[in-house]
Formats: structure tokens, sequence, C-alpha cells
């Protein structure tokens, strides 16, 4: 599901949390889906019940990847993420991290690559100060959406 605004994700998070879910997020970019993600969404649906992935819009990812990206537009970007079996909830943000949307839905799981270590994971501390986990899962090498567009680039 694509919650349209922040409101219905909380809400949906909240009755998952009351059915006794565990409520696993990740957020990022998310341009050009390639395996290196599929594999990250699946290790964080792992970790639990239901995944939501925070999804940077359009300005967020211009201003931390250059004004070159996004290559897709937050609304394709977040209808091929609702498509992959392991997530179960997107839900956009326009600020430079996620750490108000964290604040909000109080998941039980936070999720990031093996780039992060926990001490520079936004939303860390909210997550651990209410009883849930920060977890880092190792990427894969060499995956990457900036390596893929270099490979693009090479065609030319």
């Amino acid at each position: 599901m694509i919650a349209h605004s922040w409101k219905i994700a909380i809400t949906q998070s909240n009755k998952w949390k009351n059915s006794g879910n565990k409520i696993v997020f990740t957020n990022g970019c998310y341009d050009l889906i390639h395996s290196g993600h599929i594999d990250l969404l699946s290790n964080s649906k792992s970790k639990g019940d239901k995944l939501i992935v925070g999804l940077n819009s359009d300005r967020s990812v211009k201003k931390l990847k250059g004004n070159d990206r996004p290559i897709q537009n937050f609304d394709d970007r977040a209808i091929i993420l609702d498509a992959i079996n392991s997530v179960d909830m997107v839900v956009g943000f326009d600020d430079d991290n996620p750490d108000k949307i964290i604040k909000e839905l109080l998941p039980n799981i936070l999720v990031k690559g093996g780039d992060y270590s926990i001490d520079n994971v936004i939303g860390a501390d909210t997550v651990i100060s209410h009883g849930g986990s920060v977890e880092i899962i190792d990427l894969i090498p060499n995956k990457s959406t900036s390596s893929l567009i270099d490979q693009i680039l090479k065609l030319k």
C-alpha cells in the first residue's frame, strides 16, 4: 500500500501494532531498483511482520544526490516499491532525513544497510528509547544505483 499521507501511514501502522505485528522501518531514495535493494528489503522484512519503507521525495533526493537525480519521479519509485512482495507500505517524506516520520511511526525495528553503523542511523535513539531495536544489514558489494548509472552511461 502507498500511504498518501503520514496520517494514513500512522493509522495503519498502529492497527498492525495493535494486532500484535512487529513493525520494521527502513528508508531510502530507491531510484532505479536493483538486486541490492531487493536483498535489503527482503532481509528487513524478515526482522518483523510488517515492513514500512520511507521514501525520499524528489526534492529530498535532489538535495542528497545532486541535480541529475532522481532518475525516476516519486510516484514511479513508490509504485515499484509497493509491487515488491516484502514491502507492506510506502510512505513519502520531504525532509533531508526520516527523523520526523520515525518519531511518528515509532517502529519496533529500524533497519539500515551496512554502510551505516548504529551510532549514525537517524532515528536510532528514538526507536531504542521506545523499546525497539536497530538492525544493520550487510550490503551486496558493488550494487548501488550510482554504479548502475555509471554502467548505463558507459554504454553510450
